[in-house]
């Protein structure tokens, strides 16, 4: 069974986005903060975690160690804003992160993650191997 668990907390888009997985058998569960979804990767397996850019007041590099250090092989998908400036979606890429401007398709996240092996591995190596090419 999929199980998303997004990091937010707008609660229009995330009732919108748990009523679509619901609709779909997907089980969705909800943190308002970064300690609270720590807690729950720490208590369940998850197939994808959805985070707000905006919500975390920590750089690119510290998310990364994070969710390295909680889950290192589950996809952790940043949400950004529509207007985002290309250097925001270009941080979080770098760390090896995937970045979707909100509001985002969990289903279609899924799908993608179900047809194409995304390796989680770019999240941990991503940083030293631009900093090896870029000097």
């Amino acid at each position: 069974m999929n199980r998303v668990l997004l990091i937010d907390q707008d609660r229009a888009t995330s009732q919108s986005i748990t009523l679509s997985c619901l609709r779909e058998g997907v089980a969705v569960r909800v943190a308002e903060t970064l300690c609270e979804g720590v807690r729950y990767l720490l208590a369940a397996p998850v197939s994808v975690v959805l985070v707000d850019a905006g919500l975390i007041r920590l750089s690119p590099a510290e998310q990364a160690r994070i969710f390295d250090a909680v889950a290192p092989e589950v996809p952790v998908v940043v949400m950004v804003k529509p207007n985002a400036p290309l250097e925001e979606h270009v941080r979080f890429e770098i760390e090896g992160f995937r970045v979707t401007p909100k509001p985002v398709d969990p289903l279609e996240i899924l799908a993608k993650l179900d047809s194409v092996s995304l390796p989680t591995a770019a999240r941990r190596g991503a940083a030293a191997r631009v900093r090896a090419l870029c000097g």
